[in-house]
């Protein structure tokens, strides 16, 4: 099993998250950016091309086995917007307040009950950047968008996301309950399962 992975990523959210899912297995991820590898455009049409091809892009950088993840928001009243543009919906990549902004404004005379939403997660790890067999897993999370901002943890929407069957918002959720719950934590579980008797080569 690989030991050292490079997450195609430079969010220090999805860093501390996956290194918390990927410690009992013994795997040491890295973040990119310490390996001096550069942001990949993404240029995809959906969440798993651009998770594979971030993470062949850090493949290829770091000459290690690499894994890239994309997610985003899905809401049903914008016909599935932001989707994968949910890092840079208000114009600007990561601006998480100005993204809010911009979704509730969007939302603004969306009754509650036609405010359905997902988060979706995709990720792809490569043994190298040209392997032929890559993981791909997926996982989405149920909700719905709030009409104000709840709670400080988390990161990206979660603040306005409203868990499905639940009174809490993502960003109220203590980090290893996330972990539990979230499409990021489902499609880790669901990579980590491969991982197990995935040879280095």
């Amino acid at each position: 099993m690989i030991k050292k992975l490079v997450l195609a990523s430079a969010n220090t959210g999805k860093l501390r998250e996956l290194q918390a899912l990927l410690a009992d297995l013994g795997i040491e991820v890295l973040a990119q950016g310490a390996l001096g590898v550069p942001e990949v455009e993404e240029t995809g049409a959906s969440f798993a091309e651009n998770a594979l091809l971030k993470a062949r892009h850090a493949a290829r950088h770091t000459g290690l086995p690499a894994m890239g993840d994309d997610s985003g928001l899905v809401v049903d009243a914008l016909g599935g917007a932001p989707g994968i543009y949910s890092a840079r919906y208000a114009g600007h990549h990561g601006d998480n307040a100005a993204n809010i902004r911009k979704l509730l404004h969007e939302l603004r005379d969306v009754p509650p009950e036609q405010r359905g939403a997902h988060f979706h997660c995709a990720m792809a790890c490569v043994r190298t950047a040209d392997d032929p067999a890559p993981l791909v897993c997926e996982a989405t999370w149920e909700g719905c968008i709030l009409h104000a901002a709840r709670g400080h943890g988390g990161f990206g929407y979660d603040p306005v996301f409203l868990i499905a069957g639940e009174t809490c918002s993502a960003a109220e959720l203590k980090p290893e309950e996330k972990n539990l719950l979230s499409h990021r934590g489902q499609a880790l579980r669901k990579l980590v399962a491969q991982l197990r008797t995935w040879p280095e080569r």
